[in-house]
């Protein structure tokens, strides 16, 4: 039986999408640079890598192929491009796990990237049999936060509680350099407009860390904010993940392959599920995709030391949490989206390899990273922690 492990992660600082450090940088440079990076850190010669599965939502081409090429690995290497929502990234790791243990691949490469900057692609207009069918489709994600906050009386008050919480947790973390070994800092050309004249200038730029954190948020400033969708509603700016520009890679090999290098894992990849729900409340996706994936590995919500559930929204990750009994204490420990930021082909890569760091660090041994999915679906991966 072939078992896979994770043996290195790396990624790019999260920058605001349009007036951030990566408002002049594409997806390709990004992810090819997170690519870069994570590859040194394996050990592993860049041809050994035979594919690299990328998930990417706002983009258009094949994003995968040509960051490889700009991470520096040969023409040998091939890619693909995974769009599954806010969930590729993840989806995008299970992908390159499947290769190794199911078609003999020993080293792949499991990553995300996201540019709300550029959304490129995508399009296509809408698909009127589809609408027949279900009218809510193509809901926008923000109504079916509000949905979902409506339906399941998440108040918010509630959801402004938790995105304070979120920030908290994110800045005590950024504070106790714990996010610091996951982040290479990347040089770029950030666009600056003047507010005046609307002249646009471009200067040297490094995105060293996380810039879209609001660490000085209160609960009375969360309060005071409008909801979107205007009154009677619940999402606002503050308690909905932030609009953001990043890319994350991680490595992974045949376990085997790996110790007879004398590689040290991060931890090994388990298992991967997704689930279907109403397209008008996909926020709620994990509650259906997390006992598909915990059942078939014969675990339940307690046998799992450490989760990171991705906050689109406050309402459906708080809702999500409490339908499915997870301690508080161990869910998004560091923070989530509404502070750190969601480029959506991104994210799902990057909490795998945070949740694999941060379960190093308290012991954890089994870990899910799960999300909601635009549409009407949920995705969990079960990781093991070494």
């Amino acid at each position: 039986m072939r078992d896979v492990v994770v043996v290195s992660y790396a990624r790019t600082g999260l920058a605001k999408a349009s007036r951030g450090g990566f408002n002049n940088t594409s997806n390709m440079a990004m992810l090819g640079h997170a690519i870069q990076h994570a590859v040194e850190r394996s050990k592993v010669a860049p041809a050994e890598v035979e594919d690299v599965v990328s998930g990417c939502v706002a983009a258009s081409g094949n994003v995968a192929r040509g960051a490889a090429l700009l991470a520096g690995l040969p023409i040998t290497t091939s890619g693909v491009t995974v769009n599954r929502a806010c969930s590729s990234g993840l989806n995008a790791i299970a992908i390159a796990a499947r290769y190794i243990k199911d078609d003999g691949a020993n080293v792949m490469v499991g990553s995300g990237v996201d540019s709300i900057t550029y959304q490129g692609g995508g399009g296509g207009g809408t698909e009127p049999r589809i609408v027949e069918m279900y009218p809510d489709y193509w809901m926008p994600m923000i109504d079916t936060a509000d949905t979902v906050a409506a339906r399941y009386n998440v108040s918010r008050e509630y959801q402004d509680e938790y995105s304070l919480e979120s920030q908290r947790r994110m800045a005590a973390a950024q504070q106790a350099g714990k996010f610091k070994d996951e982040i290479v800092p990347m040089a770029t050309k950030m666009k600056v407009v003047n507010k005046e004249t609307k002249e646009e200038s471009f200067v040297d730029y490094v995105v060293n860390r996380d810039e879209c954190n609001r660490p000085d948020t209160t609960l009375a400033g969360l309060a005071a904010l409008t909801p979107v969708r205007g009154p009677g509603k619940f999402i606002t700016a503050g308690n909905a993940s932030q609009l953001s520009d990043g890319a994350a890679a991680v490595v992974l090999m045949e376990a085997k392959e790996a110790e007879k290098r004398g590689l040290q894992p991060l931890g090994a990849f388990k298992g991967w599920a997704v689930a279907g729900c109403k397209p008008d409340e996909m926020g709620i996706g994990p509650v259906f995709a997390i006992p598909r994936l915990l059942e078939r590995h014969g675990l339940k919500i307690g046998n799992i030391d450490l989760w990171e559930l991705n906050e689109a929204f406050a309402s459906q990750c708080l809702y999500c949490r409490d339908k499915l009994g997870i301690d508080p204490a161990i869910y998004n420990v560091n923070g989530g989206s509404i502070a750190i930021g969601h480029p959506f082909g991104m994210t799902g890569a990057r909490l795998s390899g945070h949740a694999l760091m941060e379960g190093k660090r308290r012991k954890a041994k089994n870990v899910v990273v799960s999300m909601c999915i635009g549409g009407g679906m949920g995705g969990a991966g079960l990781f093991e922690v070494y």
